[in-house]
């Protein structure tokens, strides 16, 4: 015979999943501001506007302008995002996981809500994905399967990031996958005499 306790988890566990699967994507791209997505994955010491934009002889810092490392606006750019995409899951958990009768404690969902947005800006910042991609042989797959995008002035190239690429399918089952590390870790602590409260 299955126990109360057991049932509970099940219960809880099945109820996370759908909430951090379903509102992935939501949280991910609608969520997510545009000079994020863009500004999350830039690195290097070389100066940048504010919007991103490489400091040139062409686009000069202008006097009493503020400009940033390369690496420290994208690093700007995914705590932004990740902040308003953990907003997002925390907001789903509860609202959620109280309309079924079960009232979450803080504690494990803040656990499994920084196991998810951690893991989440590592993987956008871009270098651990693309280590990730090397060591299971997914590099070619990545290179293969660009985007094509018109530019302004009607140029044709290609884009290794975004809607269409292999880096984002990539992306995106990565963040699924962890997502269910996350529900099982805070259903584990979720779900025990001291912790468990209902109504």
């Amino acid at each position: 015979m299955i126990s109360d306790t057991t049932i509970r988890r099940l219960a809880l566990l099945g109820t996370l999943l759908a909430v951090y699967g379903e509102l992935h994507p939501f949280a991910d791209q609608w969520a997510q501001a545009g000079r994020d997505a863009y500004g999350k994955r830039l690195h290097g010491s070389h100066p940048v506007h504010r919007d991103g934009a490489p400091v040139t002889p062409e686009n000069p810092a202008l006097p009493g302008e503020c400009t940033l490392s390369a690496s420290a606006h994208g690093r700007r750019c995914a705590t932004r995002h990740v902040l308003a995409y953990s907003a997002v899951q925390t907001a789903g958990a509860i609202a959620v996981t109280r309309a079924c009768g079960y009232r979450l404690t803080a504690g494990p969902l803040l656990v499994g809500t920084a196991i998810n947005g951690l893991t989440h800006a590592l993987i956008d910042r871009g270098p651990v994905l693309a280590a990730l991609a090397r060591r299971i042989g997914k590099s070619g797959y990545i290179e293969a399967c660009a985007a094509v995008k018109l530019d302004e002035d009607g140029k044709i190239t290609t884009a290794l990031y975004g809607p269409g690429t292999a880096w984002h399918e990539l992306d995106q089952e990565l963040h699924r996958a962890i997502s269910v590390a996350a529900a099982a870790t805070t259903t584990w602590l979720a779900v025990c005499p001291r912790s468990h409260r209902e109504g």
